[in-house]
C-alpha cells in the first residue's frame, strides 16, 4: 500500500532552524576569510547585520542577542586587525545594536502571536471534538475509519460533517457538506450533526430522521443555504438503508469491485425540499460480510492537481482497499494530498464502513496492488 509522505509543522521548523544555522556559519566564515585574505576593509561591515536578522527567523530573543553580540565581537576584532578608526568601530557597533534590538523585539512580538494562535488552535481542536466526535474503530458489527481535513488548516474544522452512532434502530451515520465556508458553515454543520444525533435515536424510520433534519434547517437556513448529505442506517443484518440528499454517491466495495451507489430516487439537498417539492427515497442496499462502503464529500472528488485534473477516488479506492479500513483511508488521504501538491483547497471527509468476515473465514489480501480492482458505473 503506497502512501505519500506527510510532514508536519514541527518537521519543517526543525529543518528551517538547521538551514539558518548552516547559513549563519557560512556567512560568518565567508566574511572572516574575505577580510583576512585581503578583501575590502569596509565591504563586510553592512553584512554583519544579517547575522542577528537571520537568527530572528529561527530563534527567540536570546538567540538574537547572542547572534548580535557575536557579530559585534567579530566586527570589533576585524576592525582592530586592520587598525580601523574608533569612529568606524563605534558606528559599526551602534548599527549592530539597533538591528539586534529591532530583531529581538520582533521575536518577542512574534512569540506572543504564536501563543495566541496556539490558544486558538486548542479551542478549535476542542470545538472539533465536540462537533465531530472521534469515531471508534469498531461500532456495532462494523469496522470504521474516518479521516477529516479542513481547508483552513489552522481552523481544524470546517463545513463538512460526519457522525456515526449506535442506536436502538441499528448503527446510523451521516456525511454531509454545508454550502459555504467559515464560521457560518461550521455553525450549520453543528446544527445538522446535533439534530441527526437526536433524531437517529428517536425515529425508527430513517426517512423520519431526514425529515427532522429538514424541518430544523428550514427554520435556520438562509434563502441561499443548503446542505448535501448521505444518511445511512443498518436496521437489520445483511442490509443498509441509504438516503441521498443531493450528495455524491457512496462507493460500495464488493468482491474487489467498486460500485457507485446512485440514488434510485434523486432528491434535493437538505433545506431545499420546500422549493422543489421532491422528497428523498429510501434505497435498501444489500451489505454482507466483507462488503465496504465509503462515504465522502466533494472536497475529495473535486480536488485538482497542477494540470487541473480531478482526483479519481474510485480508482484510488480500488488500488488501496484492504481488510483494514484505517489503512485504506490513510492511504487514500495520503494519495489525495500528493495529488493536490500537499494542501487541500476545500474541506474533505472520508468515512469507510466495513462488515468484517466471520471468524475462521479467509480475509482478503492486506492491500490490493496498484492497478488492481475494478470500477463499474452500474448501480448497486
Amino acid at each position: 500500500m503506497s502512501r505519500a509522505p506527510e510532514f508536519g509543522p514541527d518537521h519543517w521548523s526543525r529543518r528551517w532552524v538547521v538551514a539558518v544555522a548552516v547559513l549563519l556559519i557560512l556567512i560568518v566564515t565567508g566574511l572572516a576569510l574575505a577580510d583576512l585574505l585581503g578583501g575590502s576593509r569596509a565591504a563586510w561591515v553592512p553584512l554583519l547585520a544579517t547575522v542577528p536578522a537571520l537568527a530572528a527567523t529561527a530563534g527567540g530573543p536570546r538567540t538574537v542577542l547572542c547572534a548580535g553580540l557575536f557579530a559585534g565581537a567579530l566586527g570589533v576584532a576585524l576592525g582592530l586587525h586592520h587598525g580601523a578608526p574608533g569612529r568606524v568601530l563605534g558606528t559599526t557597533l551602534v548599527s549592530l545594536a539597533v538591528v539586534t534590538l529591532a530583531c529581538g523585539l520582533t521575536t518577542v512580538l512574534g512569540g506572543r502571536r504564536e501563543r495566541v494562535l496556539e490558544a486558538v488552535r486548542s479551542v478549535a481542536e476542542a470545538a472539533q471534538h465536540a462537533l465531530l466526535q472521534p469515531v471508534p474503530s469498531t461500532v456495532g458489527p462494523f469496522q470504521v475509519a474516518v479521516r477529516y481535513s479542513a481547508a483552513a488548516a489552522e481552523a481544524r474544522i470546517g463545513g463538512d460533517l460526519y457522525a456515526l452512532v449506535p442506536t436502538p434502530h441499528g448503527v446510523r451515520m451521516i456525511v454531509g457538506d454545508v454550502r459555504g465556508k467559515g464560521l457560518p458553515a461550521v455553525g450549520m454543520a453543528a446544527l445538522v450533526v446535533g439534530v441527526f444525533r437526536e433524531a437517529a435515536h428517536d425515529e425508527p424510520d430513517l426517512l423520519d430522521v431526514v425529515a427532522r433534519i429538514e424541518r430544523s434547517l428550514a427554520r435556520n437556513l438562509g434563502p441561499d443555504d443548503f446542505v448535501t448529505a448521505v444518511v445511512a442506517g443498518h436496521p437489520r443484518p445483511g442490509e443498509l438503508e441509504v438516503v441521498n440528499c443531493g450528495h455524491a454517491p457512496p462507493l460500495l466495495v464488493r468482491d474487489s469491485e467498486v460500485i457507485p451507489v446512485e440514488p434510485e430516487q434523486p432528491a434535493p439537498p437538505l433545506g431545499l425540499r420546500a422549493l422543489s417539492g421532491e422528497t428523498p427515497g429510501l434505497h435498501v442496499l444489500p451489505f454482507t460480510d466483507g462488503d465496504q462502503l465509503l462515504l465522502y464529500t466533494d472536497g475529495v472528488t473535486e480536488a485538482r492537481d497542477h494540470d487541473r485534473a480531478f482526483y479519481p477516488l474510485a480508482e484510488g479506492l480500488a488500488r488501496h482497499v484492504c481488510d483494514d479500513p484505517a489503512r485504506t483511508v490513510t492511504a487514500l488521504h495520503g494519495e489525495l494530498l500528493h495529488h493536490v501538491g500537499g494542501h487541500l483547497h476545500d474541506d474533505a471527509a472520508l468515512l469507510l464502513l466495513r462488515k468484517p468476515l466471520p471468524a475462521g473465514q479467509n480475509a482478503p489480501a492486506p492491500a490490493a496492488p496498484r492497478g488492481a480492482g475494478r470500477v463499474t458505473s452500474v448501480s448497486a
